[in-house]
């Protein structure tokens, strides 16, 4: 646990301030770029020597290979493993589902080339995902909270997303100005407003998981609380709460100031305001210690670790 927040912590408030104070140095740099995003590769090329200009420009190519690689394979994965061999032809030879892989992985280039034809900037292309991904988050989330939720749950919340995303890009726009914030953030929210409806639907709609799969994952992951308590209770558990201490909800909470006071803080003494970021990294450490002392007094005792 303290290693996935410590993550959260690195990736979210440590890792972009390279990536920050660059883009504010080439504001600085290059005030009359047309093309803002190509400030960036303009600091690199003008500024790095030419060994480190190479070193750059692989680094560039392998993350780009490796996200591009990466969402291939796991889009691929799931068509496959999660839907086709799932639901549609659950008894062909492994030969045939590799096949079936291939012209999946395909298709989803061919689907992403028409999505990045319609997208003008690479922030529009990250505004898009991460309306398509706000109409997933909650099905992900309480999938670990609640029994009942199964895998067309999470097929129609990924549909839901894409398509309510896609229109509210299109629709959406006209109603607000050039560069308002609320535009973003109306598409964000009608995204999750009417996939959160959609996929609850389903789920009462379709059959709960079988009871031998839903055994399996509890006895394995033991996550506790209110919404697994029917499944708990039939494998002789009892009503187990969650772990994390008295009030599980306070991590949640800690966690949140964890991230954005690291994040803030590591900016005020970049920008000079040592005092403040100070505090608000204290603040931080603050929080981090209150979630491993939660989860130190909430130690698993004896017969459930063995179980």
């Amino acid at each position: 646990m303290l290693a996935t927040l410590f993550f959260q912590v690195a990736h979210y408030a440590l890792r972009p301030w390279p990536w920050i104070v660059t883009g504010l140095a080439t504001v600085i740099l290059y005030p009359n770029l047309v093309d803002k995003e190509a400030g960036y590769v303009h600091a690199f090329v003008d500024y790095l020597p030419t060994p480190w200009r190479g070193v750059m420009m692989a680094g560039f190519a392998a993350a780009y290979m490796s996200t591009v690689g990466t969402h291939l394979n796991w889009g691929a994965s799931y068509l496959v493993n999660d839907f086709y061999k799932r639901f549609l032809k659950p008894t062909e030879s492994e030969h045939h589902y590799v096949k079936v892989g291939r012209i999946a992985t395909v298709l989803l280039f061919v689907a992403s080339i028409g999505v990045t034809s319609q997208l003008s900037s690479v922030e529009q292309a990250w505004k898009f995902l991460l309306a398509l991904g706000a109409g997933t988050g909650l099905v992900l989330i309480l999938r670990w909270y609640w029994w009942r939720i199964n895998a067309w749950s999470e097929i129609s919340a990924m549909i839901a997303s894409f398509v309510v995303s896609s229109i509210c890009f299109k629709v959406v726009p006209p109603y607000f100005a050039e560069g308002d914030p609320n535009k973003d953030a109306t598409i964000m929210l009608i995204t999750v407003a009417v996939s959160t409806i959609i996929w609850v639907t389903v789920t009462f709609m379709t059959s709960p998981e079988p009871d031998s799969i839903l055994d399996s994952f509890y006895k394995r992951v033991r996550p506790g609380g209110p919404g697994w308590r029917r499944v708990a209770e039939r494998n002789g558990y009892g009503a187990e709460g969650i772990e994390g201490g008295a009030l599980p909800w306070t991590n949640w909470i800690a966690g949140i100031v964890a991230v954005y006071c690291t994040l803030f803080g590591i900016g005020k003494i970049i920008f000079g305001e040592t005092m403040v970021g100070a505090l608000m990294l204290l603040v931080a450490a603050a929080a981090f210690a209150w979630i491993a002392r939660s989860f130190r007094e909430s130690a698993l005792p004896t017969a459930r670790v063995s179980s």
